[in-house]
């Protein structure tokens, strides 16, 4: 008995000492585990911190960084031409950006950002990612094995942001009438910008009036004729004359919206809208009509251009002179300046003037583009300022006014509204609403006859095209630099419609500051540098629309029937008229 509580009181005490060690295993154990847990859960919440929370208050700590665009947008919405064919969408695309305070070795990141990203250069690099920024942009809109590469770097420092990216399939071919959008997304510039709401929500694209075909054409043959020349640029439209609707509508120099960065203020200008201009002789259309519509002036009648006009310090005289009396539509043919300002001024003071502010020429002209040009006019109108603007000096418009005034006086007289959407988008941008009749019918019959005769015996013999029976007008305008007029700076254009019996068609070609070739015996005017432009793109476009070109009246046949028709005109006309203020 006493050894067997001699060995139980021996195992109990050593129970007591094992006890003791134990507890503070397992004190420990807790403690370890504890720590263990911490770990985990500040590594977690470090996840949660890169992953989802990443761009939660980056702009308070990291000056002039940009907002990261939420997920759940709608992409924006499609531009198309008036066959369906694509002229802008959006895609998916990854942006990469980095956490310049995760950022271990900024030089060696920097250097392999640099060969992933040619866009981007190593300086550039280094000094975001020593910047101890929380965010920085490294690049928006990198491509899939850009994306795969970056991926393949491992490094905790860098994160993708899903992005819209807004691409131009076509590239330069319609810049100025398509526009372009920011960084993220909003429409700036053309179409893009003016139904940016529409574009922004995504579900309906957007269809133009443009058919790229004819774009295409005018783009190439008004490219062809700036570089022939060597021009500074030049602007083209192709205008429905009863509807309104654009056809087609280039502005030179251009640029890629893809890349809008890289263009220049000159690239992105929109001479065709935004650029206001002197048109030069082109304006005889104007001053014709308003003579010939007020019923003052008809077809018989004869101004004497003899002889130069001097009035005060201006002497208005004529380029090709032909020193006689003129009748109407020889002053028209022949682009008379002093036939065309004693025209003018049988209106009195306030006839053409009047006239003009019809046409829209006082105004913006109406368009679904924010760029629109405000016309330039003398105020006060004076004497002089009728003689002048009669044939285009001292008037400045935009070529968008030239073609919808024209296209109202061939197509019966009534002024169309130009539009780039239809007939559904049309905004009452215009104080002269649709459908107004402008010039009489009649008025209207005659300008048709007139500008067949300038094609067929006249200035624009360039743009003939056989079978299309093309009329039009030229025009050849010294440009006015520092207040003076350049003559070796012109603005040469030809304003072409087709088929002229029965008009659909306007087609204008401008060409800024053209040189004389040896081809065109040293002359830059409309006749030799726009004109061939314009027969270019008609004799192109009629098939393409398939207008049947009328193949059995020949030019001879033409040439020889308003040979007969001048010929009695002359010999009807009154020489009385000769004693009167003509």
């Amino acid at each position: 008995m006493m050894a067997d509580n001699s060995f139980q009181q021996k195992k109990i005490t050593i129970s007591g000492s094992r006890s003791h060690t134990l507890d503070q295993a397992r004190a420990r154990l807790v403690l370890f585990a504890m720590v263990l847990m911490m770990g985990y859960l500040a590594i977690g919440l470090r996840m949660v911190d890169l992953t989802l929370l990443r761009h939660a208050g980056n702009k308070a700590e990291t000056a002039g960084s940009e907002d990261i665009k939420p997920l759940d947008r709608p992409l924006r919405g499609t531009i198309i031409d008036r066959n369906g064919r694509l002229m802008a969408t959006s895609l998916k695309m990854a942006s990469v950006y980095a956490d310049a305070t995760l950022v271990d070795a900024p030089e060696k990141l920097a250097k392999s950002l640099a060969d992933i990203l040619p866009e981007q250069n190593y300086a550039g690099l280094l000094g975001k990612l020593s910047s101890g920024k929380r965010f920085i942009w490294i690049q928006r809109d990198v491509t899939p094995k850009q994306e795969y590469a970056i991926n393949a770097l491992g490094n905790p420092a860098l994160g993708f942001q899903e992005e819209d990216r807004r691409i131009y399939p076509n590239a330069n071919l319609a810049a100025h009438i398509i526009g372009y959008t920011d960084v993220d997304g909003t429409g700036i510039a053309g179409i893009e910008k003016s139904f940016n709401k529409q574009l922004a929500e995504g579900e309906k694209p957007v269809q133009l009036t443009i058919d790229l075909r004819i774009q295409h054409i005018l783009h190439r043959e008004l490219d062809k004729a700036v570089k022939k020349f060597h021009a500074k640029g030049g602007s083209g439209m192709v205008m429905d004359v009863n509807t309104g609707e654009i056809i087609a509508m280039v502005s030179l120099p251009d640029f890629d919206p893809n890349h809008v960065g890289d263009a220049t203020d000159l690239q992105k200008f929109n001479s065709a809208t935004l650029g206001v201009f002197e048109m030069g002789s082109t304006f005889k259309l104007f001053s014709t009509a308003a003579a010939l519509d007020s019923g003052k002036v008809h077809f018989s009648t004869i101004f004497d251009a003899t002889n130069p006009i001097k009035i005060g310090r201006f002497t208005i005289s004529d380029f090709h002179a032909k020193r006689r009396p003129l009748t109407v539509p020889e002053i028209f043919i022949y682009s008379s300046n002093v036939g065309t300002a004693k025209m003018a001024a049988s209106l009195g003071n306030n006839g053409l003037r009047n006239f003009y502010k019809t046409m829209g020429f006082m105004e913006q002209a109406p368009v679904e583009l924010p760029e629109r040009g405000f016309p330039l006019y003398p105020s006060p109108w004076r004497d002089v300022s009728t003689l002048t603007t009669s044939f285009g000096h001292g008037i400045a418009v935009s070529p968008l006014h030239l073609m919808r005034a024209a296209s109202a006086l061939v197509n019966g007289g009534i002024m169309p509204r130009p539009t780039l959407i239809g007939t559904e988008k049309k905004n009452n941008l215009s104080l002269i609403p649709d459908g107004v009749r402008v010039v009489s019918a009649q008025t209207s019959d005659q300008m048709r006859q007139l500008l067949e005769l300038v094609v067929v015996d006249g200035t624009g013999s360039n743009a003939w095209v056989q079978g299309y029976d093309v009329g039009g007008k030229t025009g050849t305008a010294e440009k006015n630099q520092n207040g003076s007029y350049e003559h070796k700076a012109l603005l040469s254009s030809f304003l072409g419609v087709f088929p002229i019996q029965s008009p659909r068609y306007a087609v204008l070609a401008i060409v800024d500051e053209p040189q004389g070739t040896e081809d065109t015996h040293g002359y830059a005017t409309g006749g030799w540098t726009a004109a061939p432009a314009v027969a270019s793109v008609i004799e192109q476009m009629g098939p393409l629309y398939q207008i049947p070109p009328d193949l059995e009246r020949g030019r001879k046949d033409i040439e020889r029937e308003m040979g007969v028709y001048m010929k009695e005109l002359k010999e009807g006309s009154s020489l009385a008229a000769l004693g009167t203020d003509h």
